[in-house]
């Protein structure tokens, strides 16, 4: 493994295009036909639901309009459902269905699978850099 010495910002930059291609690599493995707002709109609600839609969006970042979009489309396609919301009337709570947290569960295997099987043909050292790489990573984001 090649090791340089670089400035803070070629490193970030480096890292930053690593991450993109590697979450666009991830996604392909996927071989889901959810775009990828979709499928990170039904993470946050598996993770932390039931929301709102404005809790959705704020999780998100993204505006009312652009999560309502997305919730009919998952609600569409049977991955969330919605109940009226006990605390206001007026909204609704989204949940993960069972087809939804399925459908997780599936594209995470896949992901998982297509790393393991690269990490697999690494030596224990690069093997256990990476391990060092997500322990700093996981701090970094973690700020």
């Amino acid at each position: 493994m090649r090791t340089t010495s670089a400035s803070t910002p070629d490193l970030a930059g480096r890292l930053r295009l690593t991450i993109v291609r590697t979450a666009r690599r991830l996604r392909q493995e996927a071989g889901t036909e959810l775009s990828p707002s979709l499928t990170a709109a039904l993470s946050t609600v598996e993770r932390h639901g039931p929301l709102t839609p404005s809790e959705v969006a704020l999780r998100e970042r993204i505006q009312r309009p652009t999560v309502t979009r997305v919730l009919t489309r998952l609600e569409e396609q049977g991955l969330i459902e919605r109940t009226p919301d006990p605390q206001d009337r007026r909204s609704s709570l989204v949940s993960t269905t069972d087809a939804g947290r399925a459908l997780l569960a599936e594209l995470r295997t896949r992901k998982t699978a297509f790393l393991a099987h690269r990490i697999d043909g690494l030596d224990a050292d690069d093997r256990a850099t990476l391990a060092r790489a997500a322990e700093i990573l996981e701090g970094l984001i973690a700020r």
